[in-house]
């Protein structure tokens, strides 16, 4: 995945929404601007900025991260993990599927490194499973650690967040959206 998968896939999402830049901006909480830098490869977006556009347009996370070639076989060929700058490294496990609701993510944190998520769809739930490392995860305002082979379950429409430990953490992150979302692909 590059940033370029990123510009083609909001320039063709709004194209078939049919919606203006200003509208958009209006749905997603994204200045005008700043959506046209993406838009145009001018820009690479935070993980936050790819979350308020898929809140607003009511899409999954990988409607904007995926490459639109990925085969429909059940099993995920290898993706490109996307570090964003600053932040997480994300790389897609599965992309969103409507028959189950869901995507599935691995997501790498670095030593000590922290990420705190603004509530995303309504009604959409999170589980984290720990492959590598130590973390705790925030939920409800409470911190809570997690060691390899654990998992936790959340809310995700609610300020959730992410914290390696000392040696970093990798883990699966799942998204289960309560209502179908739109796929794009």
């Amino acid at each position: 995945m590059s940033d370029d998968t990123i510009t083609l896939n909001l320039r063709n999402i709004r194209a078939e929404s049919g919606l203006s830049l200003t509208k958009v901006a209006e749905l997603t909480g994204v200045s005008k601007a700043m959506l046209g830098q993406i838009e145009r490869g001018e820009s690479s977006p935070t993980i936050a900025t790819l979350w308020k556009i898929a809140k607003g347009f009511h899409l999954p996370l990988s409607a904007l991260i995926d490459e639109a070639t990925r085969e429909e076989t059940g099993k995920t060929r290898t993706a490109k993990t996307v570090q964003f700058p600053g932040s997480i490294a994300v790389k897609i496990v599965f992309p969103y599927d409507p028959n189950i609701g869901g995507e599935t993510f691995q997501i790498s944190l670095k030593p000590g490194q922290s990420h705190v998520s603004q509530p995303h769809e309504t009604g959409m739930i999170e589980e984290v499973i720990l492959l590598e490392g130590e973390m705790e995860v925030l939920r409800e305002d409470l911190w809570v650690p997690l060691n390899v082979g654990e998992g936790i379950r959340f809310r995700a429409d609610r300020e959730h967040g992410y914290c390696g430990g000392p040696k970093g953490a990798v883990f699966l992150n799942m998204h289960h959206y309560r209502r179908a979302v739109l796929s794009q692909g």
